[in-house]
């Protein structure tokens, strides 16, 4: 598989930018899939469901599946900081990319996703000057990146241009499990 981060802070662009490249990969029978990190308590099960009702007794995990998805519900006991190599090793890996949201400070290589500031905001830090990682950044504003840069920087307006590159780039984001210790998932 093939594993790119999409990095940035807030309000950049990021899921949007994924959204849009997800089809584009697939009209060329590419399979993806996406970890998206999550920062603050989530819930993806609702009172009421059954699955729902099971972890409020006290289940440590609740496996729903049909015949047209799958979702797996563990509750940790302690909290616990899960690295992007413990997710990735979750996936199927039969998928061609997996889309990495979040995870900024990763050692994944990833494309920044960078807008400058509205008029009255704070100027927005960038990660490319300090993080060896960033292999390219996504932008609409190329001319007011606010460090000049070798790196290529991609119309973030044209997500099918990021495709492209994207392909054409395809061998520098294969994933090779064994260099990470991905350690057990814990229960």
């Amino acid at each position: 598989m093939k594993v790119v981060g999409f990095a940035g802070f807030s309000g950049a662009g990021k899921t949007t930018l994924i959204e849009q490249l997800i089809p584009l990969l697939r009209e060329q029978g590419q399979r993806v899939s996406v970890v998206k990190h999550a920062h603050h308590r989530f819930d993806i099960d609702h009172p009421g469901k059954d699955s729902f009702r099971h972890r409020a007794a006290g289940a440590v995990e609740v496996l729903v599946a049909s015949d047209q998805r799958l979702a797996l519900l563990r509750e940790f006991e302690q909290p616990v900081q899960l690295t992007v190599h413990q997710l990735l090793a979750e996936l199927d890996d039969g998928v061609d990319w997996v889309f990495v949201e979040g995870y900024k400070w990763s050692d994944l290589p990833k494309i920044e996703v960078w807008r400058p500031a509205q008029p009255g905001e704070a100027e927005r830090a960038v990660l490319y000057p300090h993080d060896m990682f960033v292999v390219a950044i996504a932008t609409d504003a190329p001319e007011r990146l606010p460090e000049p840069t070798l790196r290529p920087v991609l119309p973030l307006a044209a997500p099918e241009q990021v495709a492209q590159w994207l392909r054409a780039q395809a061998e520098r984001f294969d994933y090779d499990p064994s260099r990470h210790s991905s350690g057990k998932f814990p229960a």
